[in-house]
């Protein structure tokens, strides 16, 4: 039987990237998605026309109390479109991103990028353990900017640095069920993330592709395939590892 992969915020950027890749890949696809039905549907008509499955769950990181009611939906989507009460691939991908200096930084804006990007990982990571397969893969989203600076970007690449302790421990804890878990570090990307800053801002764009050993920012097109790579059996020794994918950002 196919593999099957969830990825969160999968209607838009790169987690429509990343669920497109899996299904190139040959996987089959759960499309979770906060709020833009349409864009999920166009997602599942995309896979289902590859030949592979895909269903679209609606899903909000942010509200934890939430995910014992959808791990419920998915649990009857596995059964219905599957015959499975299990899948094998958690991608751990959606997100939004507050930009400020640290002194206009406010409590509310802090709050909210730890709740969607370290609470709801958490959270639903813990909540869908019991239908994850044994030796399924776990895949955490994070940023190259925990590894370098950029002003405006604190709390932010602080959240996600929070991912990265949070996927070594992920790792340790279900090492034992085979499970391996990592993070990928996308360096700056021209996606909508951010109401498009990399995308629509031509000098920041620049001063991104002039940090960058390839020479420009990178596209969905550069994360999502590394991303199917990495849930392939070829890759089933790594684990606990933080992957940049940044075409060599701050080097």
């Amino acid at each position: 039987m196919s593999k099957i992969a969830l990825v969160t915020g999968a209607n838009r950027g790169l987690g429509r990237n990343t669920a497109l890749s899996i299904a190139r890949h040959g996987g089959d696809v759960i499309v979770a998605y906060r709020g833009n039905v349409a864009q999920a549907g166009e997602v599942v008509a995309e896979i289902e026309a590859m030949g592979r499955k895909a269903v679209a769950l609606q899903l909000d990181v942010s509200k934890i109390a939430s995910f014992p009611a959808f791990a419920n939906t998915l649990r009857d989507s596995l059964r219905e479109v599957w015959n499975s009460a299990t899948f094998d691939h958690l991608i751990n991908n959606a997100g939004h991103g507050e930009f400020a200096p640290i002194s206009e930084t406010t409590e509310a804006q802090f709050d909210g990028l730890f709740d969607v990007h370290v609470k709801g990982i958490f959270f639903l990571t813990q909540t869908l353990l019991p239908l994850i397969a044994d030796g399924g893969r776990i895949v955490n989203f994070s940023t190259g900017l925990t590894r370098f600076t950029y002003s405006g970007f604190s709390a932010y690449a602080a959240a996600k640095g929070a991912v990265e302790t949070l996927t070594r421990y992920m790792a340790k804890e279900l090492g034992p069920r085979g499970i391996a878990v990592n993070t990928v570090a996308p360096g700056a990307i021209e996606t909508d993330f951010g109401g498009g800053v990399v995308r629509d801002n031509p000098d920041l764009n620049a001063q991104f592709a002039g940090l960058t050993a390839l020479g420009r920012v990178g596209l969905p097109d550069d994360i999502g395939p590394m991303v199917a790579s990495l849930l392939s059996d070829s890759n089933r020794w790594v684990t606990a590892q933080r992957i940049e994918v940044s075409g060599g950002q701050a080097i």
